[in-house]
């Protein structure tokens, strides 16, 4: 009886809905037009209550989601899901987005039905009226395809109601949601269908019991956590999620019937997310609207979602982790249309799809709203569907413009007396006004604590005539504002929108309209860090006022409160391609402290400078003038100031756009000008000597700079995100909230700090604290960095050593290779600086000279290994490579032919031959942070330092390792690089912690302070009567007379990194013998020198017995 009143329902409602989809397009589902379903039809129930979760439900027939084919059971929640396995129970109620199980949506958000009026059913059904209806929506969605569906889980929540929490919300009291879910599978693929009847959703927002406030429902799709060993989440899709999204669910169809959604979900397809359909409704269906609907249209817009390591909270409104793109559509464009054009091929990231309703006002036309793109470098160009034309696009013209139809699509373009791109013009010459809002996290000087600003604002005024910008930043506090003097760029970018244009040339707004946004990097040479600059400009708003957002990332150097910046006039080259801008420039500025005791202090410093700009443009016009490959802009005049009473930053410049000038350097016929370059849209071509030139990707981009495809955001950038994304991204992070830092690639920054403590610390290559790295507030350690840069394939680069002329030469080493800097006496020859030694894939840390073989030997942290190589040229070798953790320093016994190093993540201290053989460790107890170490060969003494935060020092043993002791304990702070004179016999180093240089002479008690206030060094050599050491902060090498204890000369590498090990290449080297000089001592393996005698010593792991020991 029971299997008769099933096939009767079953065959009534089939009937209905057959109706409805053989008949045509119409108007919103109803209820009575649901899959079958309730006790009558087989549906087991859920249990009444909040945060429920089913028995599993066995499956007769596998179903198939993202790359899996073997889903054997499902769990049904109170909470609007389909789980693939059993929902945690801390994960029972609504909060990250996604979680770690698999997860299919239709409404998730916290509901409840503990008033025993709301039901969940659900229930596998193999039926064929069943099953057939299935396939028949499949079908109607995916039309291409022939879809045979063997069973169909149908899972559906009756009138369930939203949790409210402790304060009950009166407007939603009787609020009650009905919806639908069905997962038809076949033995090759599985479908979603997401039913949403009229009225069936009567609210969008429940309670949230971790955020304690409203928050939307999601309707997505997540593959959930991966892997096994390492576990990371897969991809997942985001389809709607905030109100208008939601409000819209039962008002519009992906499948060509409202109310009714369709995705393929598995398949071989959907190994990297799930594919939806793209049926466009009728042109009658869906409600009617009248002239002011026409611009109410449902848009869609593009999230791109990678694997990420780390959950994810659902996505609001406006949270700028989502790429709302707002396609202006015309009143009969369909809401479900895609972006005209073919997408393009999938990638490990994966696209989803949202639906927000927003309001389109037809006298403002609105822009592509691109979260990111200065990111993601996607560029929409924009109306390139052939069918699209002038007849019922003319509100995407400006009132000021005329529309033209092509035969590709239309194209707007100002009338004669106003300029822009022709979705925004302006009149000519006409006073323009620019408003918006400011935030910045900005780290001033050494402070590890960053300047936090929201909500700033930002006007600028110009008088286009003259290509006049008056840019004013208002609330800026005193701590930042005399330090942002230099920034020019940041109101300059208005002065290149509305630059006086040259006959032939164009300035910024009539090439954008004011719609673009842009991404700029600014790097102050001999400083660490560098700021990020992100800007959106937004068009013109209601009240003919360009929109622009801005914020401000990074560190600055300090400028003291009361100083001037003086700016010269300047010129930068403009490159174009389609739809993107880059520029690069060097510029200088001078800072004029307040004057004391009658003199006022200046200096000038130098910062570096590129951006890049992505914008839209309209193709379809092949007959309009190209644009200049090359444009320059000058910058006539600069004035910037700080008022200090009203917090006010202010920029003023002047500023024209014309070609190349005659003369200038940039004038070259390189291809970067004459635009023959070849180099991807989404890099910058840098121009080199004559007509040589390289193509750089652009900021998010990686490749050859030919070929330039996005990065992928990596697990510091991703774990950034998701920290700032919980805090709320408009706001500044609570206290006590620890956010990462990511370098320019991405990686975690060596050295963390805490905002909110000070206290700072080194980390892995994944982000993990090293132990015994913390430092107190206010200083920072000094952590490398275990991952070598990207490489960027161009012209290949010799990985030969340049054969090193006659004479004495500093070595030193930058990430990625070693340079050479001859001395005159103790004179750097800083134009004869050149590299020596190119090694992209090494982070090279220590080095090592031996005057004996004129060889070069260093320590490699990224593989990690042991290297040298001839400095009378030839190819590098690698020594050691295994049983390695993070060699540092490296130190070499030139008399008795033996290589000592510390591994400061092993802790312990070896040495080995130079061939790398006959490995014996010497010490592995008692050390935490071991680093600089340098021998003196001819008394056989071994020194090295230990910065270990607890208490740092400075020891010393015989080179066999007897005689360990302290040599410097006290008043230490994180002493790195280490030194010995042999001419002199004098042991100094370096300090970051004290910024200081000492020195002393082992056996006497007495040390010398030689020089307080350095910056940040890192490593120290001796020459002569001048020791030579590199600093981090300013990206230098820096001479120091020992004789009158002051800082004689700095060496400024072209390339700005960081800097860290360095040694003398003697010419010569220095008298003396040790007891292993000759005949290796006498000794059958390790020969290790002492005072006046020497000690034998076997290799660990000595096999045999051929090996004497003995002293």
């Amino acid at each position: 009886m029971l299997a008769a009143i099933r096939r009767s329902g079953a065959a009534w409602t089939r009937a209905l809905l057959l109706q409805l989809l053989l008949a045509g397009p119409g108007g919103c589902l109803s209820r009575q037009e649901l899959f079958p379903f309730g006790p009558g039809h087989g549906d087991l129930e859920l249990e009444a209550g909040d945060d429920q979760v089913s028995p599993a439900l066995e499956l007769r027939r596998a179903l198939r989601f993202f790359d899996k084919s073997d889903i054997n059971s499902v769990y049904v929640t109170t909470n609007g899901i389909i789980a693939m396995s059993e929902p945690p129970a801390k994960e029972s109620s609504p909060g990250l987005f996604p979680p770690t199980f698999g997860v299919v949506a239709p409404f998730l958000a916290d509901l409840d039905t503990t008033d025993g009026f709301g039901k969940v059913y659900y229930r596998e059904d193999l039926s064929p009226s069943v099953t057939r209806l299935a396939a028949e929506c499949v079908q109607r969605g995916f039309p291409e395809i022939s879809f045979q569906p063997s069973s169909a889980v149908v899972v559906t929540w009756e009138s369930v109601a939203p949790y409210q929490g402790p304060s009950k919300d009166p407007a939603q009291e009787g609020k009650r949601n009905t919806f639908q879910a069905v997962l038809a599978s076949s033995d090759s693929s599985s479908y979603a269908i997401f039913l949403y009847p009229e009225d069936g959703l009567q609210f969008d927002t429940t309670f949230s019991k971790k955020d304690e406030t409203q928050v939307p429902a999601v309707v997505a799709f997540s593959q959930g956590v991966q892997g096994f060993i390492w576990k990371s989440d897969g991809a997942y899709n985001i389809f709607a999620n905030d109100r208008e999204s939601i409000g819209n669910l039962a008002k519009s169809s992906n499948s060509g019937q409202q109310g009714v959604w369709v995705f393929e979900i598995g398949s071989p397809a959907t190994a990297s997310g799930v594919v939806p359909s793209d049926v466009s409704l009728g042109l009658d269906d869906g409600a009617e609207y009248d002239d002011e609907d026409y611009d109410s249209v449902t848009h869609l817009g593009l999230e791109d979602v990678g694997t990420t390591s780390f959950p994810y909270e659902a996505p609001r409104s406006g949270d700028p982790s989502v790429h709302s793109v707002p396609w202006v559509l015309s009143p009969r464009r369909l809401p479900t249309e895609r972006p005209p054009g073919p997408p393009g091929p999938p990638t490990e990231r994966t696209r989803s799809f949202q639906l927000p309703g927003e309001r389109f006002h037809q006298q403002h036309p609105q822009v592509i709203d691109v979260d990111e793109v200065e990111e993601t470098g996607v560029v929409f160009s924009y109306n390139t569907d052939s069918r699209q034309t002038c007849a019922n696009n003319r509100h995407q013209c400006s009132v000021h413009a005329e529309c033209r139809d092509f035969a590709t699509g239309f194209c707007c373009s100002c009338v004669a007396g106003y300029t822009g791109n022709g979705r925004q013009c302006v009149a000519e010459g006409s006073p323009q006004r620019v408003n918006g809002k400011v935030k910045g996290r900005i780290l001033v000087g050494n402070s590890p604590v960053p300047i936090v600003f929201e909500n700033t604002d930002l006007h600028s005024y110009v008088v286009m005539n003259h290509g006049r910008s008056y840019t004013a930043i208002s609330t800026i506090p005193e701590t930042v504002g005399y330090s942002l003097l230099p920034l020019a760029p940041v109101g300059g970018i208005i002065g290149w929108m509305f630059a006086v244009e040259q006959d032939g040339f164009k300035n910024g707004f009539s090439i954008t309209g004011g719609e673009f946004t842009r991404q700029a990097e600014v790097t102050f040479v001999g400083y660490p860090g560098k700021l990020v600059i992100k800007q959106r400009f937004s068009g013109i708003d209601e009240h003919g006022h360009l929109t622009i957002t801005t914020e401000l990332e990074g560190r600055v150097p300090q400028i003291p409160f009361g100083s001037s910046v003086h700016i010269e006039p300047y010129t930068e080259l403009y490159h174009y391609s389609p739809g993107v801008i880059t520029s690069s420039s060097t510029r200088e500025y001078t800072v004029m402290e307040p004057e004391q005791d009658g003199a006022a202090p200046s200096t000038i410093y130098t910062y570096q400078w590129r951006q890049t700009i992505t914008f839209q443009e309209c193709a379809h016009d092949t007959s309009r003038p190209a644009l200049p490959n090359t444009q320059q802009l000058s910058v006539d005049s600069v004035f910037v100031l700080y008022n200090q009473e009203e917090s006010i930053l202010r920029y003023a410049l002047s500023n024209s756009i014309g070609p190349v000038k005659d003369g200038s350097p940039d004038a070259l016929q390189n291809p970067c000008y004459i635009g023959t370059h070849g180099c991807d849209t989404n890099a910058a071509c840098r121009p080199g000597p004559g007509v040589q030139f390289a193509c750089e990707c652009s900021i998010g981009f990686r490749g050859d700079g030919r070929t330039c495809s996005e990065m992928e955001k990596t697990r510091c950038q991703l774990e950034r995100e998701h920290i700032l994304g919980a805090a709320g991204a408009a706001d500044p992070p609570r206290p006590g909230l620890f956010v990462p830092e990511c370098d320019e690639h991405g990686h975690y920054v060596p050295t963390q700090c805490h905002g909110s403590t000070g206290y700072c610390w080194c980390v892995d290559r994944d982000g993990r604290e090293l132990e015994g790295t913390r430092t107190r507030p206010g200083m920072r350690p000094p952590c490398l960095s275990t991952v070598a840069p990207p490489i960027h394939h161009g012209p290949s680069v010799p990985t030969a050593v340049i054969p090193l002329p006659p004479g004495t030469h500093l070595l030193f080493a930058q990430t990625g290779k070693i340079e050479r800097l001859p001395l005159e006496g103790s004179t750097m020859q800083k134009l004869e600086a050149k590299t020596l030694l190119h090694a992209p894939d090494k982070v090279i840390i220590g080095l090592a000279f031996d005057c004996v073989d004129k060889m070069v030997y260093w320590t490699d942290i990224s593989e990690p290994s042991i290297g040298r190589a001839s400095l009378h040229g030839g190819e590098p070798t690698t020594i050691i490579r295994q049983d390695l953790g993070s060699p540092e320093g490296i130190a070499l016994d030139h008399l008795g032919r033996n290589i000592f190093w510390t591994d400061s993540h092993l802790d312990r201290i070896e040495v080995a031959k130079l061939d790398g053989t006959q490995r014996r460790v010497l010490f592995e107890t008692d050390l935490v942070n071991p680093r600089g170490i340098v021998t003196d060969s001819v008394r056989g003494n071994l020194y090295w330092t230990d910065w270990n935060r607890e208490s740092p020092k400075i020891e010393t043993s015989y080179m066999d390792g007897t005689n360990r002791r302290i040599l410097v304990q006290d008043d230490l702070g994180l002493p790195n690089g280490l030194t010995f004179d042999a001419y002199s016999a004098q042991l100094c180093w370096v300090d970051a912690g004290t910024s200081r240089v000492e020195c002393l002479k082992p056996g006497q008690p007495s040390r010398r302070k030689v020089l307080e206030g350095l910056q940040y060094p890192f490593a120290v050599t001796s020459y002569g009567k001048h020791l030579y050491y590199t600093d981090w902060k300013m990206s230098s090498v820096v001479a120091v007379d020992l004789a009158i204890s002051k800082e004689t000369d700095t060496f400024h590498p072209h390339k700005q990194t960081r800097l860290y090990g360095v040694t003398t290449a003697l010419s010569q080297c220095p008298q003396g013998h040790n007891y292993c000089s000759v005949n290796n001592g006498g000794c059958t393996h390790l020969c290790l020198a002492t005072p006046g005698s020497r000690t034998c010593r076997c290799p660990d792991n000595t096999l045999g017995v051929d090996c004497i020991e003995r002293k």
